[in-house]
């Protein structure tokens, strides 16, 4: 068995399990080297079956010098309280979570374990691949695949294969991604039925000095029409964006960029965003709390802000390429979080295949792992872990959240159901066939 020195206990008989609602059940534990397994071996089957890497945080609680409990806080919320005796038993049970939930060697994760027992029918990283899916933009004149980041020196998070306009070459691109940070160019993110498009990128590196870049500015123009004028969405406050001129960062001057007139919409991210989520979570397990106290305090979690806040954004954006037919570019400093938010969502209120299963899972793949987001760090720690950093963000969980709403107004739109957003959530952060946090 898989990290044996690090289970001394891997078998445990009457151990008690308290779940969600007060549900006692009691069985064997089993330690794997990734997985926590409980089952009662009852007709009812009742089981625990979870991945130690959905574990955020270990608590010990003594019961006496005959045991205790195991207090295990996980990444998708749930509080599960594990009686263990005696304490010998007690202490390896939780010494071994306590270090088989904090690996931090990608190569001792489950992926690199897994052996499938059945015939693999599709094979995942070749499911959604940009020839395919803009096959039908890609027949016309105006749109080509360019692979100048093949070897990913060009930009680190992005993908082999990227759709820009076919009259920019790829010396321009170059020149583009050396003016961006992090290399992330503009490039397509949707095209819209009416023409317009939608892209992406990092904020343009101008500094204090306000340097500028032809091959950047050409790039951007390529996607407008002679004399029309196109939309620059940053998810900055005017303030942020300001200060990130300091340091080498900053943001389209309209007299760089004429065709285009930038708009300012702050989205909150990274320690914002966390700590906003730890506070819902807090008074959500407050049982005490009275109706008028719950709501005070979910109104001063600030979460359903941030949502607010994400959804205006979007419906700005869609906006503009639906009802006034400009074309937008989305970014805010490295273009890694609040841009892909904005950019998925704007493709599920305007896009209807967006709001099929399938289509859902290309978004994700295109708009966040293809693109880049960096899910190890900000899943690795979630509400409850002690040793979160300022890198960690529920980010991806803020977008979901948003689909939901915007589902729960347009149910009828919808292929798919909130389960499905709920089995998301969860590989989020811990996925039986890849880590993606």
């Amino acid at each position: 068995m898989e990290f044996i020195e690090d289970i001394p206990t891997p078998n445990l008989d009457n151990v008690v399990m308290h779940g969600s609602f007060g549900k006692k059940i009691e069985g064997t534990l089993c330690l794997t080297g990734h997985y926590i397994l409980l089952s009662s071996r009852t007709e009812h089957n009742d089981e625990l079956m979870m991945l130690t890497i959905n574990v955020d945080a270990v608590e010990r609680k003594l019961n006496g010098p005959t045991g205790g409990s195991v207090i295990l806080k996980c990444k998708d919320f749930r509080i599960i309280q594990l009686d263990i005796s005696p304490l010998e038993a007690f202490n390896n049970v939780a010494t071994s979570i306590e270090t088989l939930s904090s690996f931090e060697d990608q190569t001792k994760f489950y992926p690199f374990f897994f052996r499938p027992n059945y015939p693999i029918l599709e094979d995942g990283w070749t499911a959604f691949q940009p020839e395919l899916e803009f096959s039908k933009l890609l027949q016309g004149d105006d749109w080509r695949i360019t692979y100048v980041n093949s070897d990913f020196k060009v930009c680190p998070t992005y993908p082999k294969a990227l759709v820009v306009p076919k009259k920019i070459d790829d010396k321009t691109i170059m020149a583009s991604a050396k003016f961006r940070d992090g290399g992330r160019f503009p490039v397509l993110s949707y095209r819209h039925e009416k023409g317009t498009v939608l892209l992406r990128s990092s904020q343009p590196l101008t500094g204090a000095s306000s340097h500028r870049c032809k091959e950047d500015k050409d790039l951007l123009d390529a996607v407008l029409g002679p004399g029309t004028r196109g939309y620059v969405i940053d998810t900055r406050s005017p303030a942020a964006a300001q200060a990130a001129k300091s340091r080498g960062g900053g943001f389209e001057l309209e007299m760089h960029y004429p065709q285009w007139r930038r708009v300012s919409k702050p989205i909150e991210r990274y320690t914002g965003l966390l700590d906003s989520l730890t506070r819902l979570i807090e008074a959500c397990n407050d049982t005490s709390l009275s109706m008028d106290r719950w709501l005070s305090r979910l109104e001063s979690s600030n979460w359903i802000s941030h949502v607010k806040d994400t959804l205006n954004c979007a419906c700005i954006v869609a906006q503009c390429l639906e009802e006034e037919a400009r074309s937008v570019l989305v970014h805010g400093s490295e273009g890694l979080d609040a841009t892909l938010l904005v950019t998925s969502l704007t493709q599920i209120i305007l896009n209807p295949d967006c709001r099929t299963v399938r289509g859902l899972q290309a978004l994700v793949e295109r708009e966040w792992l293809q693109a880049g987001h960096p899910f190890p760090r900000r899943h690795s720690h979630s509400v409850y872990s002690p040793s979160r950093s300022k890198q960690n963000a529920p980010t991806f969980l803020l977008l979901l959240d948003c689909i939901v709403q915007i589902q729960t107004q347009f149910p009828c739109s919808f292929e798919f159901s909130s389960s499905l957003l709920m089995l998301l959530f969860e590989h989020s952060y811990s996925s039986q066939f890849g880590k993606i946090n």
